[in-house]
């Protein structure tokens, strides 16, 4: 996620070079022929260019607006993931130490899961983060799991499901033994719901791309505007009231169709919001912020917690 409000323009132009690189050359051919080759019939009636401009304003911000939107509720996605993490460790902490008062209540036992569920927890956080990414990082999880729950869990197809499944057998272990009781393994169990039906909502997003049509059209009309600009331009500034020396026609259509490329390529750039690129939502400082505070509410110490990841040259990952 950017988070600085200045832009490099170096990077931008690394986004829009090759649009912008092509209506420069091809201005530059209008203006030359029209002026020193006498090629008259470059010139194009300008309403023509007017009126695909206006369409093509529309069906931008359509694209933008659809691709914003795929982005936001993927934030929000994320967003409940950390609330619900939250509420299912406060759980798991407050159904545990609830027999504390009881004869039955065994200490080690009722750490034990907590510490278990918690770790489990962290691992679930992370391997979606790593699945949504396609990133083959699994590894950093053994710090968190056991030998047979990492072995279980790397043999799987959908590793964040199987860590879902192993808190659930967690929780009816916790019950059956004596360190939960009927209410809590429930209210235990719809805060797992809760967690698997946001990852199913994040994995919905990231294997359902934008129509295709919507890009495609997009960028061919895009390029047909930056082709028909300088012609257009050309019969504006060489006929009445408007007549202006031919040259401005080329610093005109590259911030005329500079406008328009910088449109499609911000629609594009947010329309898949899980590809680890600084367009995308701070994944990665959000499953930071997740396991720094089920750690604490664990009553971890700060050095046994990673360090809060803060933006670094104006991004966040």
């Amino acid at each position: 996620m950017i988070t600085k409000r200045n832009f490099d323009p170096l990077k931008v132009w690394g986004y829009i070079k090759g649009p912008l690189s092509l209506t420069l050359v091809w201005s530059l051919i209008c203006w030359a022929g029209y002026t020193y080759g006498g090629l008259k019939s470059l010139a194009l009636p300008f309403q023509t260019t007017a009126l695909l401009g206006s369409a093509l304003a529309i069906f931008v911000a359509f694209r933008n607006n659809s691709a914003y939107g795929r982005w936001w509720e993927a934030r929000q996605i994320l967003g409940g993931i950390v609330n619900a993490s939250r509420v299912l460790t406060r759980l798991v902490i407050t159904f545990a130490d609830s027999h504390a008062h009881q004869e039955n209540y065994v200490a080690e036992k009722s750490q034990t899961f907590k510490k278990e569920m918690v770790h489990l927890l962290i691992s679930w956080v992370h391997a979606m983060r790593f699945q949504l990414r396609d990133q083959d990082q699994y590894v950093e999880l053994q710090r968190y799991l056991n030998d047979d729950e990492f072995q279980r869990m790397m043999a799987s197809s959908n590793k964040p499901n199987i860590l879902a499944m192993l808190m659930g057998q967690k929780i009816y272990q916790a019950m059956s033994n004596g360190t939960l009781a009927g209410f809590g393994s429930f209210q235990l169990e719809g805060q797992l719901l809760a967690l698997v039906n946001l990852q199913g909502s994040a994995e919905r997003i990231k294997n359902t791309p934008l129509p295709r049509q919507y890009d495609y059209f997009t960028r061919v009309f895009v390029l047909l505007f930056a082709l028909i600009l300088p012609p257009g331009l050309l019969s504006l500034f060489s006929t009445g009231a408007t007549l202006q020396p031919l040259w401005i026609i080329v610093p005109l259509s590259l911030i005329i169709a500079g406008v328009f490329v910088v449109m499609e390529r911000t629609g594009a750039a947010n329309e898949d919001p899980f590809e680890n690129k600084v367009t995308d939502i701070p994944l990665t400082a959000l499953c930071n912020t997740i396991e720094r505070d089920v750690l604490e509410m664990l009553g971890e110490p700060e050095l046994n917690r990673p360090a809060k990841m803060v933006p670094e040259n104006g991004y966040l990952l």
